[in-house]
């Protein structure tokens, strides 16, 4: 099977100027590590190890800020990681095996604030960030002027992480029908099985009985570049899901709740991406929740691929299934990708 590096690096992320390492979010290989044990954890969980006075001090609730974020587009607050603390003497070969650690070490040793960021040191997949300061301030400092790097960076590395994993185990029907309508590669996790086809689209749902995770996938011909600012997004949106994805009776149908979207450009295998986030609802219905969506052109096709998650859940949290959508959406590979792949390496 074929694999490429993805790039999920955010355009408006900061780069880490004091950083030993490079931020470097592109998907790895999946392999079983003869020298480190598998990490322990959840995804978006991060572990802050540091002094109690640290913790709860200037420096603490500057990282602390960071991981409280609420994740933007959800219907309710939920915070974008899930954080927990120990101090440096409990860190040890049961707690180091952490899938995401962030260190804050404060003493006079330090001339200045430094992060440095390592991989798979103690268990794999694993995020190492250290944080070394000489007063707490200087840490807030820093931790503060880099939020945005930070969670870029957390963020990312967990993205590549679960859609690493997709091109090992996926719906494979899901995949070979997207290969067979849009000529490109797309892979969503196995137990996301019901599919419905339309007209240049495709909808595949876990059909869950309490919550339903969804993903699709459609095309529209391009017109020009403001398909890709929020008005005509949500326009296009509207119109493709109106025809698509009904409700249970006459007069119902999916339709965007325009109060609540937000879009940014992203990079997705250096090519460019609109996100758009925010909240759906069922047009006559109580029906509603949280989608992630990515805009991709296809230059070669003159088209518009945009590929979708969104999750109706009432009454639970909604964050890692829409986190988990998510990494399926940055799998897309188009023609124009794979072309462009193709000149990179020096091949007709």
């Amino acid at each position: 099977m074929k694999l490429k590096l993805i790039a999920i690096l955010l355009l408006t992320a900061l780069a880490f100027s004091a950083c030993d390492e490079p931020t470097n979010t592109g998907r790895r290989r999946r392999s079983a590590s003869l020298l480190t044990p598998a990490s322990s954890g959840n995804p978006y969980e991060v572990m802050v190890v540091a002094d109690d006075s640290v913790w709860t001090g200037y420096a603490g609730k500057s990282i602390q800020n960071i991981l409280d974020k609420p994740l933007r587009g959800l219907p309710q607050d939920e915070p974008q990681f899930h954080k927990s603390h120990i101090t440096e003497k409990h860190f040890d070969k049961i707690t180091n095996l952490f899938r995401n650690i962030f260190h804050i070490h404060i003493g006079n040793e330090y001339t200045k604030a430094k992060l440095t960021v390592e991989k798979d040191v103690h268990s794999t997949p694993q995020l190492i960030m250290t944080l070394n300061a000489p007063s707490q301030v200087e840490a807030s400092i820093y931790i503060t002027e880099h939020a945005k790097g930070i969670e870029s960076l957390i963020t990312s590395t967990e993205i590549n992480r679960e859609a690493n994993d997709l091109y090992f185990e996926h719906n494979v029907k899901f995949a070979k029908k997207v290969k067979e309508m849009f000529d490109c590669e797309f892979y969503i996790p196995v137990d996301i099985k019901k599919m419905k086809v339309g007209e240049n689209f495709i909808w595949a749902s876990d059909d869950g009985l309490s919550s339903i995770q969804n993903i699709c996938i459609y095309s529209l011909p391009y017109v020009s570049e403001k398909m890709f600012t929020k008005k005509p997004y949500i326009a296009l949106r509207d119109t493709v899901m109106k025809r698509n994805i009904p409700g249970g009776h006459p007069g119902m149908w999916m339709q965007t709740n325009p109060e609540f979207v937000w879009t940014k450009n992203i990079s997705v295998n250096g090519m460019y991406a609109m996100e758009a986030r925010g909240l759906w609802e069922m047009r006559n219905d109580a029906m509603g929740g949280p989608f992630v969506s990515h805009s991709r052109i296809d230059a070669k096709n003159g088209r518009v691929i945009v590929v979708e998650g969104f999750v109706y859940a009432p009454e639970k949290m909604k964050r890692t299934m829409l986190r988990r959508l998510e990494a399926a959406l940055y799998t897309l590979e188009t023609p124009s990708e794979d072309d462009n792949t193709k000149k990179e390496h020096g091949k007709d």
